[in-house]
């Protein structure tokens, strides 16, 4: 059977039909590049603009004046290896319950069934049809005195890493490529004496390595764009994440050195991608298929 596209291959194959083709993707991924790394252009040039420049109205395409030391006081002034070092903290600790208490919850309802295991991951699932913005009161009321144990968690990291960890998507991720494994596997390894936590430890982490990156890069990401939680979390500005530093420490700095801030945060993030791009995308892909 032949593929129906929205041209006929008869007409791609002659040279206008090539022609149109060639010049129709050629605008749209330029579209497409053009609104996707103009935002990051436009912050990484402002940062070397001095103050009048990177306020002017139109705003300048290419820098007029090169002030690369923006940076270096934007580094300075506003305390950025301390903010750095916190979010990193932050994020290592989420990844780090995330991989152990997720990776437990998929397994145990994707292999071990418990009972009312269905309408568990059902409850799970519906939490993701919530906005994040109306579990903030309740979560920082749970935070501000924690029912049973009755701790104030407030300025410590277990506020960052404990509501991290209730990360319904990352878990159905989970489970969904659990799934695709065979179970004949499973059995084999059950036969020769192998406990459950075995075969999780022994047969299912390793071959589960795509869809660990991806939930370990949605871990830290996480952590490190969010800014509304640790604001209200965190008020002590020796323990703030980074997005929340460079906001308490933005008035009465230049714009162009707290676009250079700005510029210096987002860069982390960029090369975790780049470097997992490929991890990202055959982790997100694996285990939507079975066979």
């Amino acid at each position: 059977m032949t593929t129906r596209t929205l041209i006929a291959p008869a007409r791609l194959n002659r040279p206008r039909g090539k022609a149109l083709y060639r010049a129709a993707l050629t605008l749209v991924l330029a579209g497409f590049t053009l609104v996707f790394l103009g935002p990051l252009y436009w912050m990484a040039s402002s940062g070397l603009k001095d103050t009048q420049e990177a306020v002017a109205t139109p705003p300048t395409l290419v820098p007029g004046s090169f002030e690369p030391e923006n940076y270096r006081r934007a580094w300075e002034v506003m305390d950025l290896s301390s903010l750095l070092l916190n979010t990193l903290y932050y994020a290592a600790g989420a990844l780090l319950f995330q991989l152990v208490l997720d990776v437990a919850a998929a397994y145990s309802l994707s292999k071990l069934r418990p009972v009312l295991g269905k309408a568990i991951l059902g409850m799970m699932l519906a939490t993701l049809m919530i906005p994040a913005t109306v579990l903030v009161v309740p979560q920082y009321l749970t935070v501000l005195d924690v029912p049973i144990v009755e701790r104030n968690l407030l300025n410590t990291p277990w506020a960052i890493w404990l509501p991290s960890v209730t990360n319904a998507f990352n878990i159905f991720l989970l489970k969904r490529f659990f799934d695709s494994i065979p179970r004949e596997l499973l059995d084999a390894a059950g036969l020769d004496g192998a406990s459950p936590m075995r075969v999780l430890w022994s047969v299912v982490l390793p071959i589960s390595r795509p869809i660990l990156g991806v939930v370990s890069i949605f871990a830290v990401v996480g952590v490190w764009k969010d800014f509304l939680w640790p604001m209200l979390t965190l008020p002590d500005p020796a323990k703030q994440t980074l997005n929340v530093g460079i906001y308490s420490l933005s008035n009465g700095v230049p714009v162009n050195v707290l676009i250079a801030a700005l510029t210096i945060a987002s860069v982390p993030t960029l090369i975790l991608f780049l470097i997992f791009q490929r991890n990202i995308m055959s982790g997100l892909t694996a285990g939507s298929l079975k066979g």
